[in-house]
């Protein structure tokens, strides 16, 4: 995908059906496309082609909320400033008691406040691989999970 779109500009002009193909397998693909298109035209009118590299103008951005931000942040320009919460984080640090919220923002914050910066965006990683593989959501693994030993919870939803 990324050999066919390699400016922002290049998301922006996408053809109408062609982007939403490309990005099918992604889930709510015809929203994700229009978000695509708008972020795209932004970048390239409003930051000369080039991604922006702060929470407050990726914000900006259409399409783009703090789980977005953080993933660009952490993956694209190596900074932490928060900690990515999908469904996966949430559900794992529940069920791990290291959170009790269900507000992304809240449990983003109480993660935060337990992983240093330098080891966040590996970590949410981790729990998103994991929350996939092994402890998923209706049917965790737990006699195959590797930190069992670890988890305060075990069988807390």
């Amino acid at each position: 995908m990324f050999r066919k779109y390699r400016t922002a500009a290049d998301y922006a002009r996408a053809k109408p059906g062609e982007l939403e193909r490309d990005i099918r397998s992604t889930g709510f693909f015809n929203s994700k496309a229009r978000s695509l298109r708008r972020a795209g035209a932004a970048i390239a009118a409003e930051h000369g082609g080039k991604v922006p590299g702060t929470m407050e103008e990726l914000l900006e951005l259409p399409g783009v909320g703090r789980k977005t931000a953080n993933v660009v942040l952490g993956n694209a320009f190596g900074r932490e400033e928060g900690f990515v919460v999908d469904t996966h984080v949430g559900r794992l640090a529940r069920r791990m008691g290291l959170t009790w919220e269900r507000d992304p923002l809240k449990v983003e914050r109480d993660l935060s406040a337990l992983v240093p910066r330098g080891q966040r965006t590996m970590a949410a990683h981790y729990f998103i691989f994991h929350g996939r593989r092994v402890c998923q959501a209706r049917k965790p693994a737990c006699e195959s999970c590797p930190v069992l030993p670890l988890c305060p919870r075990v069988g807390v939803s």
